[in-house]
C-alpha cells in the first residue's frame, strides 16, 4: 500500500483503534510500528490481563494543563462503547476488587493477548495494512521536514515536491498519505519500543510541548528512609498517601529502593522532585483518639501490641525503632501524653521525601507532551492539515486503573473518524 489515505504511526493501543475507526469508514490505512509486534504494552499490561478501560471513566481522573480537553474525545468513544467491542468478541472479563472494594477496574479474564487478537482481527476485516520493524527515516512536508539523523542544510533540504500531503521515507519503502497519525507513544518503558519520535515530529511541525516526565511510577530514597524500605522489602499495608494536590487510598509496597505499589504509582504523577508527601498508616481511624483508648482501656499492655493488629508485624517493629525506641517495652499508662501525641501524629501522617523516582525504565505513563493548545479536542488535529496526534504523547495522562487505556481508545477513535 504505497498511497494510502491514512498513515498511522504506531500499533499500540491508540494507533491501532485510530486505524480501524478510518478504515471502517473506508479510508486506506497503512500502519508503520518499529517493533516486531503491534501491541506490546497491552501484552504486559495488568500483569498479563490488560486493565483494558475502568467503569467510573471521568475528566477529573486526568491530568493535564487544560483539564477539559478530554472530555469530549471521552464523551464521543466511551468505556461502555469499549466494553461492547470486548463482549461482541466474547472475551470474558471481570472487575478487580481493592482495597477500597470493587474498583472498577476491568481485566480479561484469561489473557491480555485476547485484546490484541481482537484489534487484529478487526484490522483484518477492515483492510488495514501493518508493517512490522518498520523504521522510519524522514517525514517530509510542504511545510517543514523532518530526518532521524541530522543533514546539512536542516529541514531546508529535500523539501516536499510531490504536493499536499506527507512522504515517509522508511526501511521498508517510501509511502505517501494526505494524511498522518502519529500514535508512537511516549517514553515510559523504553524496552516496549518507545523512541521519542513524536515529541520529535511535534516540535518539526511548530507544535509547543510540555515538560515531560515520568508518572506512574515507584519513588525511590537516598537517605535514612532508603535504609527503612530496605529492611521493609516486599511490606505491604493500605495506606493513603497524600500530598497538597491529591490523595490516595491504596495498598502501599515497600521496596529494596522505596515505595511502589498503587498508592506510591498514583500520588507520583503529583509529586515534584524536593517536595515531601505523607503517609497515614490508619486510614480507618483517628490516631490520636485510638492511641488514647488503648492507654486508658488496656494501660499495662505495649503499644505494639495494638498496632499489631492494624499493620503488618515487620513494620510496626521497624516503625517502633524509629519513633518510640526508648518507650517500646514500656507500658502505655506510663507514657507521657506528649509521646502518645506525637506517634499519634506520625501515624497519621509519616511525612517523607523522595529523592525521586526509577524513571521512565519502569514508568508506566508519560506526564506531559504535545500541548492541548496546538490540537483540535474533537479531531486530535493539528495545526498543520492532516496531521494529527493520540494517546500517551498528548498532554492527557490518566490516573491508574485502566484510564489510560480509555484515553488512547478515545483518542483513537475520534481521529480515525475525522480523517
Amino acid at each position: 500500500m504505497k498511497n494510502p489515505d491514512l498513515i498511522v504511526i504506531g500499533a499500540g493501543a491508540a494507533g491501532l483503534m485510530c486505524a480501524i475507526t478510518a478504515a471502517q469508514r473506508g479510508k486506506r490505512v497503512l500502519v508503520l510500528e518499529r517493533s516486531n509486534k503491534a501491541g506490546k504494552k497491552i501484552l504486559m499490561s495488568g500483569g498479563g490481563r490488560c486493565n483494558f478501560t475502568n467503569l467510573h471513566v471521568a475528566p477529573d481522573r486526568f491530568i493535564s494543563a487544560n483539564p477539559h480537553f478530554c472530555k469530549s474525545a471521552l464523551s464521543r468513544f466511551t468505556q461502555w462503547d469499549f466494553i461492547a467491542r470486548v463482549e461482541q468478541h466474547g472475551i470474558a472479563y471481570f472487575e478487580k476488587e481493592t482495597v477500597n472494594g470493587l474498583s472498577g477496574q476491568l481485566f480479561c479474564r484469561e489473557s491480555s493477548k485476547l485484546i490484541v487478537a481482537m484489534l487484529m482481527e478487526e484490522c483484518r476485516q477492515a483492510g488495514v495494512e501493518i508493517k512490522l520493524n518498520c523504521e522510519i527515516e524522514a517525514v517530509l512536508h510542504a511545510t517543514a521536514n523532518w530526518f532521524a539523523q541530522p543533514r546539512k542544510g536542516g529541514n531546508s533540504e529535500n523539501k516536499q515536491e510531490h504536493g499536499e500531503g506527507f512522504k515517509l521515507v522508511t526501511n521498508q519503502g517510501n509511502f505517501t498519505s494526505p494524511a498522518l497519525v502519529i500514535a508512537a507513544g511516549g517514553l515510559s518503558i523504553p524496552s516496549l519500543g518507545g523512541s521519542g519520535i513524536g515529541y520529535e515530529l511535534a516540535e518539526t511541525f511548530g507544535l509547543r510541548l510540555l515538560t515531560r516526565t515520568a508518572g506512574l511510577v515507584p519513588l525511590t530514597f537516598t537517605d535514612a528512609m532508603h535504609d527503612v524500605c530496605g529492611r521493609l522489602s516486599g511490606v505491604s499495608t493500605e495506606a493513603v498517601l497524600f500530598n497538597d494536590r491529591k490523595a490516595f487510598r491504596e495498598d502501599l509496597l515497600f521496596t529494596h529502593r522505596g515505595l511502589s505499589g498503587p498508592a506510591a504509582l498514583q500520588i507520583s504523577s503529583y509529586w515534584h522532585p524536593g517536595e515531601a508527601i505523607s503517609a497515614n498508616l490508619l486510614p480507618d481511624h483517628h490516631a490520636n483518639e485510638l492511641l488514647f483508648s488503648w492507654k486508658q482501656q488496656h494501660p499495662r499492655t505495649l503499644l505494639r501490641t495494638h498496632l499489631d493488629h492494624l499493620l503488618p508485624r515487620k513494620l510496626v517493629l521497624e516503625l517502633e525503632q524509629l519513633w518510640w525506641p526508648e518507650l517500646a517495652e514500656t507500658a502505655l499508662a506510663e507514657w507521657p501524653s506528649v509521646w502518645l501525641e506525637a506517634v499519634a501524629q506520625k501515624l497519621s501522617s509519616w511525612s517523607l521525601k523522595p529523592a525521586g523516582t526509577e524513571g521512565y525504565r519502569t514508568a508506566e505513563v508519560t506526564l506531559g507532551g504535545v500541548d492541548t493548545r496546538d490540537l483540535s479536542s474533537k479531531t486530535m488535529e493539528s495545526s498543520t492539515p492532516g496531521l494529527f496526534f493520540i494517546g500517551e504523547i498528548v498532554d492527557v495522562t490518566g490516573h491508574l486503573g485502566g484510564f489510560n487505556f480509555q484515553w488512547a481508545w478515545s483518542s483513537g477513535y475520534v481521529a480515525g473518524a475525522a480523517v
